[in-house]
């Protein structure tokens, strides 16, 4: 979490201080600067790092309301930057075949990656959202105006009277940031216009990537899946680069948070409960069950008839409880607890049986060992990262948290062997 930061430099003799902080600034993007054609630029440094997504040999990861890296992926142990995509408003992706969809403010993009060093602009929904939140700062969209009002970080020192005794006068913008993309809320998903720049794209999409269990994209049978605090989206993306806006399915109570497919279902995690949704008919997904529990925060991933939730309280999310639910799904429309394990504060998690891997925030990452489905033994622990969110692919489980991505090799699961690192750069 990135709190406030200031920085003593020293008094002075008529009792003033030098500090160095952050303060949130207000910024306004308009709509001709939010729809200019995203292209690939120049490879940049990992600073406020968000969601991930593997897809072939690629790696991406977002930069938080900035766009998303794209990264090389074919050898974990050297992964190589290719290029940035500038996405303002970027919090969450997803692709399918050669098309990456990501949010920008009130829009969906659809970018051609066919040439993952020269990515283009494929298509757009003008359709997307109306207000939307990082953390503890938000941004919303006047219609009237046709402006995205938002604030962005700046470091800032400045000087400031005291009485001598350490004791400090009014210091503006004592605001605690938290930025690491985890509190994303859009809601009120609104009417525009749909647009399209291109013609190219393929009538079904075979292929998806994998993301991460903080994900709010997720695609299955030719459909986006965009969830937000409220609602969930529908985009028809039968030709890949031409997204079209479908239904919109009201959640219930707010709190919405991430959504994983699996098979014919999508698992919605909120702070509420997990909700299970029947998509066997793509363009209507049908409400089966609800699994409540005390109000967390609560990613979730599934395998077989087994979904695992980590519950997070306190802070934002609300409530005291800090565990891992197993949850039995072979009935969906009546999912029960199958067992409970005490955490420390869980964010995202990943399963590949017999693996499954919790990140705990600054507490860093448990591997635990399932002998079944429902009983697991921790096999280690990494207390040295601030982790958030992993993917664990063939074998490579990438994970990427305040300070950084990491990639571990975990064919032995009680001897994870690190493979790569690629460290966050300070923004000052």
């Amino acid at each position: 979490m990135s709190w406030l930061a200031l920085v003593t430099t020293g008094c002075t003799d008529n009792c003033r201080q030098v500090r160095t902080y952050r303060k949130q600034i207000p910024v306004k993007v308009t709509l001709e600067e939010l729809r200019k054609p995203v292209v690939s630029t120049a490879p940049q440094q990992l600073i406020e790092p968000g969601k991930i997504y593997a897809k072939d040999n690629y790696l991406f990861i977002v930069e938080v309301k900035k766009g998303i890296h794209v990264i090389d992926n074919a050898n974990p142990s050297s992964p190589k930057f290719i290029s940035f995509l500038p996405i303002p408003g970027n919090v969450d992706l997803a692709v399918a075949d050669n098309t990456l969809y990501a949010d920008s403010y009130i829009d969906v993009v659809a970018l051609d990656i066919s040439n993952p060093a020269a990515i283009k602009e494929a298509g757009r929904v003008e359709s997307g959202f109306s207000y939307g939140q990082v953390g503890r700062t938000s941004w919303s969209y006047d219609n009237q105006t046709r402006t995205i009002n938002d604030y962005k970080q700046e470091i800032t020192t400045e000087t400031f009277d005291t009485d001598c005794e350490g004791n400090y006068g009014f210091i503006p913008y004592p605001i605690a940031l938290y930025w690491f993309g985890r509190a994303y809320l859009q809601s009120d998903f609104v009417n525009f216009s749909v647009g399209s720049k291109s013609n190219s794209g393929t009538t079904s999409p075979s292929t998806t990537g994998q993301g991460g269990s903080m994900a709010r994209f997720a695609i299955m049978n030719n459909q986006l899946y965009v969830v937000n605090s409220s609602v969930m989206q529908l985009f028809d993306i039968s030709t890949l680069s031409k997204p079209v806006k479908g239904k919109t399915i009201n959640l219930g109570w707010g709190g919405i948070e991430t959504i994983f497919p699996y098979q014919d279902k999508l698992f919605i995690g909120a702070q509420d409960g997990m909700h299970i949704y029947d998509a066997s008919t793509p363009t209507d997904p049908k409400q089966l069950s609800l699994y409540r529990h005390i109000r967390s925060c609560d990613p979730v991933v599934v395998q077989g008839n087994y979904a695992y939730v980590t519950l997070r309280g306190g802070g934002f999310c609300g409530g005291a409880q800090n565990v891992l639910d197993v949850v039995d799904i072979s009935n969906p429309s009546m999912p029960t607890l199958a067992k409970s394990y005490p955490m420390d504060g869980p964010y995202g998690l990943g399963v590949d049986f017999p693996n499954l891997f919790v990140c705990e925030g600054q507490k860093g990452l448990k591997v635990l060992k399932m002998t079944d489905a429902t009983n697991l033994t921790q096999v280690q622990s990494f207390g040295d990262m601030n982790a958030y969110d992993v993917i664990p692919l063939r074998n490579t489980l990438m994970l990427i948290g305040k300070d950084g991505l990491y990639q571990y090799d975990y064919t032995n699961p009680t001897n994870l062997r690190q493979l790569s690192k690629i460290a966050v750069q300070p923004a000052y």
